[in-house]
């Protein structure tokens, strides 16, 4: 069985294509920015599913994939439930369906890394790249990411790169320069992109009786994005802003 939070049908903004986008409860990241706080807990408001049903919402939106489209995994973090995930995607797989998974590449271990090779795609949250800074973002080290990152590369498995630009935690240019310097050599990255902070999920902690510790910050103008996707463009060669 696997814990699901949510699901969107129809989704433009994780992965090429339309997708379905299943969204996993449990993360082991507590970023300060998190548009789903709800989804961190490891059990939380999620409801057990099994690999049919999930297997029977994807059969029913298969024919509006496309060529491009398919499910996409995301969170919370969903390699900490790769082991239950496997078995999924295998049989995604067999019925033709393409399989992203939405990570923050922290966690490692041998399910997590069968679960990668089963996938299409990747999308690899990198959330600042500085070591310092990234553990005061998001309460974790960067080290796995990083190394999760060269494992893609050296395993020919295509992925994204997604930064979200935070005034004040991420858009230091410095940081990004370094983040391109590592990794703008990479021949796997297909995409950049460069994702906005917003306030949409503030009301949930609100509701959940928590402190939002970005409370202030604001979102990013339009000057702001224009020259982080400059910048990146410098390392990388398809940066879009999400």
């Amino acid at each position: 069985m696997i814990k699901v939070h949510s699901y969107e049908s129809m989704g433009t903004f994780d992965g090429p294509g339309l997708r379905l986008v299943i969204f996993l409860q449990g993360c082991n990241f507590r970023c300060k920015y998190c548009a789903n706080p709800d989804t961190i807990d490891a059990t939380g408001e999620s409801t057990e599913t099994s690999v049919e049903e999930i297997m029977r919402m994807a059969m029913n939106e298969k024919a509006f994939f496309g060529k491009k489209g398919g499910v996409t995994f995301s969170g919370g973090e969903p390699t900490v439930q790769a082991a239950a995930l496997i078995p999924l995607v295998k049989r995604l797989k067999e019925q033709g369906i393409s399989v992203c998974i939405d990570t923050n590449g922290s966690i490692w271990n041998k399910d997590v890394e069968e679960l990668f090779e089963l996938v299409d795609i990747v999308l690899l949250d990198v959330k600042q790249f500085n070591p310092e800074r990234h553990r005061a973002l998001t309460g974790r080290g960067n080290e796995q990411t990083l190394r999760t990152a060269r494992w893609l590369e050296e395993h020919n498995k295509r992925f994204w790169l997604r930064y979200v630009l935070v005034q004040g935690h991420s858009a230091f240019e410095e940081d990004i320069r370094a983040l391109g310097e590592a990794l703008g050599q990479y021949k796997m990255i297909e995409r950049v992109e460069v994702l906005p902070y917003h306030t949409l999920g503030v009301h949930k902690y609100e509701a959940m009786g928590w402190k939002y510790e970005l409370e202030g910050v604001k979102e990013n103008t339009p000057e702001q994005l224009n020259a982080a996707q400059a910048l990146f463009e410098e390392y990388f060669p398809c940066v879009y802003v999400n």
